[in-house]
């Protein structure tokens, strides 16, 4: 078998290169490769699926509010029922008195990038959000449109079901080999032993990635970590409650008539998920997060847990940030990895970029390059210090 493009993951991230290569006028063969086409245990699906603009580097933002565009499209592309549940409902990042001043250099970056945020002292925040406390709080960043959360669900399948009527092979298989001569990819071998030449091979898969850049003989530094998320009921309603994000990590918001919560792994020492672990640690829940929750927002003292489930992330370990573009060296080989957490929000951006890249021969909408693999190789961090 030969194709002339192969991606390797078919969830939100490959699907999305495969619909851009197409938008970008494409007229190759793709196969897409996804060894679970139910995505039972992808970080597509198990995301809280928010959608934010406050990061600390412009490139970030950039990347989201390019998806942001493309979620006020979506019935232009893919027809007058394509609905994604979005909910702008928006963010709350709070910083302590520690925390300040790297709050309003994030924030003073968000203004230069033309982005709606208000910056709130704690005693705006309280006037407000009458049901939060600012206990320990010295300021918040609020971003009142442009954030908030949708069915990741939802756009995966708007987006794979248009592959199938572009002419794009959606081929259900687990990548075993990438086939390396030198300075070039020949093929990929699946773990029924078929073999797909490739003229060229993007590698989109997710907390999988740093795997599929070994079997290429690539050092890529990016892991799978495991994050919790739970579910709970609560006898108040805020109907005014955006994704609120506190100092400790400890994030809550909405979903319908419950809440969902987490955030409080350490980013910095939990180390690699095991690749079979999917089960919520809910040692987190009762230790960390809802002692959190009932000070930040007194109403949640008390409160009912629900259900929890567990996803993985790409986590790069090197600097919590997206790893875009070509290798160096072996120019057939592309990088979409390393999200650490904003995968899903940045994945249609990423789509667009690689597409024009590899059909144009540059980035024209959103210059990638800071993102490149050179930063890898030489051991140079572009750090994203907004992780969530």
């Amino acid at each position: 078998m030969q194709r002339d493009i192969v991606i390797i993951g078919g969830a939100i991230m490959g699907a999305s290169v495969a619909y851009f290569l197409r938008e970008e006028g494409f007229a190759g063969s793709i196969a897409v490769i996804e060894r679970d086409q139910s995505f039972a245990k992808a970080a597509t699906t198990l995301s809280c699926a928010s959608i934010r603009q406050q990061f600390s580097i412009p490139e970030n933002i950039r990347l989201s509010r390019f998806t942001l565009s493309f979620f006020r499209e979506l019935k232009e592309r893919f027809g007058a029922g394509a609905d994604i549940a979005f909910r702008e409902k928006g963010y709350l990042i709070l910083a302590s008195e520690d925390g300040r001043a790297i709050l309003e250099a994030n924030h003073a970056v968000q203004m230069q990038e033309g982005v709606d945020i208000a910056l709130l002292s704690a005693g705006e925040l309280e006037a407000r959000f009458r049901w939060l406390s600012a206990e320990g709080i010295a300021a918040g960043a609020y971003g009142r449109s442009g954030e908030g959360w949708f069915d990741a669900h939802a756009l995966l399948g708007l987006i794979r079901k248009s592959l199938k009527a572009r002419d794009i092979d959606l081929v259900q298989g687990e990548v075993r080999a990438v086939e390396r001569q030198a300075d070039s990819i020949k093929a990929v071998v699946l773990a029924d032993g078929t073999r797909i030449e490739a003229a060229l091979v993007v590698n989109a898969a997710g907390p999988n990635a740093g795997g599929v850049g070994a079997m290429a003989g690539i050092d890529l530094p990016v892991e799978p970590r495991k994050r919790s998320v739970f579910v709970f009921e609560a006898a108040d309603r805020f109907d005014d409650m955006p994704l609120l994000v506190d100092p400790s990590g400890v994030y809550v918001r909405p979903e319908g008539g419950v809440y969902i919560t987490g955030g409080a792994e350490d980013h910095e020492s939990d180390g690699a998920a095991d690749p079979a672990d999917f089960e919520p640690d809910w040692s987190l829940f009762e230790e960390r997060i809802w002692p959190v929750l009932a000070t930040r927002i007194p109403a949640f003292e008390a409160l009912r847990p629900g259900r929890a489930w567990a996803g993985h992330y790409d986590y790069n370990t090197l600097d919590q940030n997206a790893v875009i573009g070509p290798h160096p060296e072996i120019a057939n080989f592309m990088f979409a990895n390393g999200f650490s957490g904003h995968g899903l929000q940045q994945a249609p951006a990423v789509g667009k970029a690689l597409a024009e890249l590899i059909v144009h021969g540059e980035y024209r909408t959103i210059d990638c390059a800071a993102f490149g693999y050179g930063r890898i190789r030489e051991g140079r961090s572009f750090r994203e210090l907004n992780v969530i």
